[in-house]
């Protein structure tokens, strides 16, 4: 079974790639990569860098009024 193929994405994984992070804030990739960090939502494997999503959400919750 091969892993590194690209698997559905739905706003229900726990982890994201930055394509999909983008996707699911609607945003550019500079500005995507932004709010992973600055959520220190960013996890890495090996090389691969995801991102968790549940910690953006919480983050958005928190900062919208």
């Amino acid at each position: 079974m091969n892993f590194t193929t690209k698997s559905k994405f739905t706003d229900q994984n726990l982890l994201v790639n930055t394509e999909n992070l983008q996707k699911l804030l609607q945003c550019g990739r500079v500005t995507a990569i932004e709010i992973g960090t600055g959520t220190e939502a960013r996890v890495q494997i090996g090389r691969r860098v995801l991102w968790n999503v549940d910690k953006v959400r919480k983050y958005l919750e928190h900062i919208s009024e």
